[in-house]
């Protein structure tokens, strides 16, 4: 009798169900990232330079959403610390 891999047949089946899922949306949901990591990087040099946040009040209450990604963005780029003042996440 020959033993069958189950792990990989639902290893397989995953992965074509999810392309099957994702393939149409993949080109949009990497421009909305791209949007988003854009607008991020406009904050950060806004604040660089001196520009104040006209928003920054009201959005007090997500800054403990963007802590985690931060911490993740700032670490990628080489910083050990946060560059902002007003973030401090290590």
């Amino acid at each position: 009798m020959q033993h069958i891999n189950w792990s990989k047949i639902y290893q397989q089946l995953r992965y074509f169900l999810n392309e099957f899922y994702a393939a149409p949306y993949r080109q949009e949901l990497a421009r909305e990232k791209r949007d988003q990591d854009d607008l991020f990087m406009l904050m950060v040099f806004s604040e660089m330079m001196g520009i104040p946040n006209p928003v920054s009040f009201y959005t007090l209450e997500l800054l403990p959403l963007i802590y985690e990604d931060f911490h993740q963005w700032h670490q990628r780029m080489g910083m050990e610390t946060s560059p902002l003042e007003n973030i401090r996440c290590c």
